[in-house]
């Protein structure tokens, strides 16, 4: 299915091709948008200084149909979030981005020690294979990390972070498998409908994402995150720093349930990598 152009990068990319009274109705509704989604054709011609006409012309010089059209369009770009279109205040520098790290991370502390971790844990660590699903940039990348973290403690695992692979997936799992399904809002088709797959086949689901989701309702354990976004949207999305967290108390939970198992399997990956990279005995195993 096609997806709707929005229509402010629409009036932005048209805008030196319109007439002078169109472009005249275009400022305006950069300067004001909520009053153009209100205003009648008149109300708006009068604002701008130009003819009715000429409003309607220019609804149709950006690819609608009609002022109702129009005014339909600008709506829909509101709903998306007010800060996407006006500029907010500043934050003060790159000192932003450690200040919100450490506000996400706390508020994500206390959500974590109410969760059921010994609850996931038990289900992870007599699973026959894990899967991990995830879509979407961080909840991707964070898919093989999860997989990163528990392949070297000896788990059998395995990362799908795309879109229509977890539902095939999910249609060939058992009841001894086990399945982690990132997801920051819990809304994402895809990840909602692979859980409710997964689980219809007998598997069981261990949810990283909001309490309340779609997704948390398909979860046999849900490990709830929250996300401090700004109306500062040029900072990148906290909510990495709240999963990747969830992701590091499950794999450290995993390593003290198995700590000689661990520990070997741990040693046995330094030596491997030292007689590969070389290095102080401080590096990172793998990192």
């Amino acid at each position: 299915m096609s997806q709707e152009i929005d229509i402010l990068s629409r009036i932005t990319a048209d805008f030196a091709s319109l007439r002078e009274a169109e472009k005249k109705v275009a400022e305006l509704i950069f300067s004001d948008i909520d009053f153009v989604t209100e205003a009648s054709i008149g109300e708006i011609a009068a604002r701008a200084g130009v003819s009715d006409a000429s409003v309607t012309r220019f609804a149709r010089a950006v690819g609608c149909s009609n002022v109702r059209d129009l005014k339909t369009r600008l709506t829909r770009a509101l709903a998306a979030g007010r800060r996407f279109i006006q500029e907010a205040a500043p934050e003060d520098g790159p000192a932003v981005v450690y200040e919100i790290a450490t506000q996400t991370l706390a508020v994500n502390r206390d959500l974590m020690a109410q969760a059921d971790v010994a609850g996931a844990v038990e289900r992870l660590d007599g699973a026959r294979q894990i899967l991990v699903f995830g879509a979407g940039g961080g909840s991707s990348m964070l898919a093989q990390e999860i997989q990163f973290r528990l392949v070297r403690l000896g788990y059998a695992i395995s990362a799908y972070p795309q879109a229509l692979l977890p539902r095939m997936v999910a249609s060939t799992l058992d009841p001894e498998d086990v399945v982690v399904v990132l997801s920051v809002t819990g809304y994402t088709p895809e990840m909602v409908e692979s859980a409710r797959i997964a689980r219809q086949y007998g598997a069981k689901v261990v949810a990283i994402t909001s309490q309340g989701s779609p997704l948390a309702e398909n979860a046999d354990v849900v490990l709830p995150i929250a996300a401090r976004e700004t109306d500062f949207i040029y900072h990148p999305s906290a909510s990495r720093y709240a999963m990747l967290a969830a992701i590091d108390v499950l794999a450290l939970e995993l390593a003290l349930r198995h700590r000689e198992r661990s520990r070997d399997k741990l040693r046995r990956l330094k030596l491997t990598l030292d007689a590969h990279r070389g290095g102080d005995n401080r590096q990172p195993l793998g990192d």
